[in-house]
């Protein structure tokens, strides 16, 4: 953008075209620019026509401002930031971005359109808003390097400050646009920065450094005919000479000023009008005694003031009522877009509430068949477990039943090889103990018709030995063929045939037949028998016939156990010999308890009581195969047995002697 606003200034700031243009040239030219701008078909004439059309809209409000047409200068000002910042102008910029001019016409129109509105503000007397626009300006100009608008508005800013009475900021600022020489931005706005630097300088009663800034502002504005320099810079040099007690020239500077004024009447900017030359040439009166003079112009500056300021006060009516209607349209914009809004979030409401019910929905049915699967593969967990607990059971058991039958086949070619020569044993063993009873009682009669001799007593002798041998050969010799049947119990098996069977009948039943066998071999002792069976306990699957081998040789040993600890030895117990059978639901097992009031197992042995051939019972009483028959039937059942065992003291302490408890799995 080559056009610069302040020789746009020197052009219509003559006193015919303010009081008399009503703009509508500029208004044809906008409407003209904006036809080219939508008709155009490439993208640089449309930047190009962009461009164009920001300077009109900004040369007129420009010149509406400085014309006190405030209405007018912030509807051309808004229709140009509408314009200029919209997103479609945007693209269009971004489209042509290779060429770096197209780019910084962007961001000078900006920066000086946001300058100028500055301008607006301040004449409106809206101080802050014109800090706020001029330090933006600043911004956008000083990052994208435009030294021309860095230049403007930090004049702007320095003489806001100076307005503010803050110098050091004012000076700081001045000094600043000073730095950078004046042919990089053709000298354009010159004059009044040497205004502002001599204004500052005044106002610190710098008088000579004053005077020479005010002086440089005035030659420059001389040379290019500019009236808002030559007005400013020749109002100064008049303020300064006053100062300085140098009446001539305070005079004739004050002539000049009047006399430019009276073409342009006002410079919104620095806001300086024909009114306040007449009150610079009160002063001046004033400050040399001259009173009748002083109150001629002071007359004449409130008649100018008065003319003024109906004026603005109808300028800025005006302005009010431009920036109600604007407010107005701005709240009814509000509330379409508040009304908008509301109807897109009842809308995305409505979206998401359906997308989550849907979702939920999926979810739901998601989770139902996740349970249903769940449920099913619980259930296939479940029955392959229990295939497994079976399968590891029958597994165990035909391991059980190929070590009985190897056993039972050893045992048998062991029992056939044994048996006869066992039975040999025995059978001369007898026939030699009958012989020998028969040669005593020959001998006997042979004795009754002679005389008894030495030699006969020493063959009775002989003879009673060999009958004592024989019985003992007898003894042993069916104390092996007891064990060689033994071995053959322990190889036996029954029919391999697992049967729904009733643990607590089966339990009570054995306990029956364990019972009978015990009384019919002692009767004399009475023993006391306690059940507690589980009435809950389903049918389980299991070898009856081998179960039952179990129960009735750990029922045998507790009948033993009580019979020997109660009767017949010094130390019986005082406490009459009970048994205690019970069966309990353990919900995945069930749990069967043998319980006898004996003396108990010494801890000692407690370890070796399922070691096959050991035995606590007295030789000849017990074989030791037992409970370790017992032992590998449990467990080929899947099941467990455990043994509790204190020995019991001489008094018979509750809660001492042995139990046993067998866990079976369901």
């Amino acid at each position: 953008m080559k056009q610069r606003i302040l020789m746009v200034l020197f052009f219509f700031l003559i006193q015919d075209y303010c009081l008399g243009q009503n703009l509508r040239q500029w208004d044809r030219r906008i409407d003209s620019l904006q036809i080219q701008y939508e008709n155009a078909s490439l993208d640089s004439v449309r930047v190009q026509t962009a461009i164009k059309l920001m300077d009109v809209l900004g040369n007129k409000a420009w010149i509406a401002t400085n014309t006190g047409q405030f209405a007018v200068a912030y509807e051309a000002f808004r229709k140009a930031f509408d314009f200029w910042e919209n997103p479609e102008t945007i693209k269009i910029f971004e489209k042509v971005k290779h060429d770096n001019e197209y780019e910084k016409s962007y961001w000078s129109v900006l920066a000086n359109l946001t300058f100028n509105y500055g301008h607006l503000m301040g004449a409106t007397g809206n101080i802050e808003e014109r800090l706020y626009y001029y330090q933006k300006a600043y911004q956008i100009a000083k990052e994208q390097e435009d030294v021309m608008n860095t230049v403007f508005s930090l004049t702007g800013l320095a003489f806001v400050y100076l307005t503010n009475n803050e110098l050091d900021s004012a000076q700081m600022k001045i000094e600043e646009a000073r730095s950078y020489p004046p042919e990089l931005y053709n000298f354009e706005g010159y004059p009044e920065i040497k205004y502002i630097d001599g204004a500052i300088k005044l106002r610190l009663k710098l008088y000579e450094p004053a005077l020479n800034a005010f002086w440089d502002g005035l030659e420059d504005a001389i040379e290019k005919d500019y009236p808002v320099g030559k007005a400013t810079n020749n109002l100064g040099l008049s303020e300064t000479y006053r100062y300085l007690n140098n009446m001539d020239s305070s005079y004739f500077f004050a002539r000049q000023s009047i006399n430019e004024l009276r073409r342009i009447r006002e410079i919104q900017m620095f806001e300086i009008d024909i009114a306040s030359a007449y009150q610079n040439l009160y002063g001046h009166f004033r400050h040399f005694n001259q009173p009748d003079s002083a109150f001629r112009y002071l007359e004449q500056a409130q008649v100018e003031r008065s003319v003024l300021t109906k004026r603005k006060f109808a300028n800025m009516a005006a302005f009010q009522q431009v920036l109600l209607i604007r407010e107005r349209e701005l709240a009814n914009l509000e509330k379409e877009n508040l009304a908008i809004q509301s109807r897109y979030r009842t809308y995305l409401f409505v979206f998401v509430l359906t997308v989550f019910l849907f979702i939920g929905g999926i979810l739901i049915r998601a989770n139902r068949q996740k349970q249903k699967a769940n449920l099913l593969l619980a259930r296939q967990k479940e029955e392959i477990q229990s295939a497994l607990h079976q399968l590891k059971s029958t597994q165990a058991q035909l391991i059980q039943s190929e070590k009985m039958a190897s056993l039972g086949e050893l045992t048998a070619g062991i029992a056939h090889e044994i048996q006869n020569p066992l039975n040999f044993v025995n059978n001369f063993s007898e026939v030699s103990a009958e012989l020998v009873d028969e040669i005593r009682d020959s001998r006997h009669k042979t004795q009754d018709t002679r005389p008894k001799t030495e030699e006969d007593e020493i063959e009775d002798e002989i003879l009673e030995d060999i009958k004592q041998n024989l019985e003992k050969i007898n003894h042993h010799g069916k104390r092996a063929d007891a064990i060689v049947k033994g071995m053959l119990e322990h190889s036996r098996t029954g029919s391999g045939q697992k049967e729904l069977t009733d643990i607590s009948n089966l339990t009570k039943e054995y306990l029956n037949l364990a019972y009978q066998s015990f009384k019919s071999k002692n009767k004399e002792i009475e023993i006391e028998l306690i059940t507690d069976l589980d009435p809950s306990i389903p049918k389980i699957e299991l070898i009856r016939a081998d179960i039952g081998k179990v129960l009735l040789n750990i029922l045998n040993n507790a009948f033993y156990a009580v019979g020997k600890g109660h009767v017949g030895t010094e130390d019986a117990l005082s406490l009459p010999p009970t048994i205690t059978v019970s069966t309990k639901n353990l919900g995945n097992a069930i749990e069967i308890s043998i319980k006898d009031n004996g003396q108990g197992i010494p801890d000692a042995i407690k370890d070796k009581i399922f070691q096959p051939f050991f035995t606590t019972k007295p030789t000849g009483q017990g074989t030791g195969l037992g409970l370790s028959l017992s032992y590998d039937i449990v467990k080929a059942h899947g099941g467990e047995i455990r043994v509790k065992s204190l020995p019991t003291d001489k008094a018979g302490e509750e809660g001492k002697g042995t139990t046993f408890i067998i866990t079976l799995l369901k």
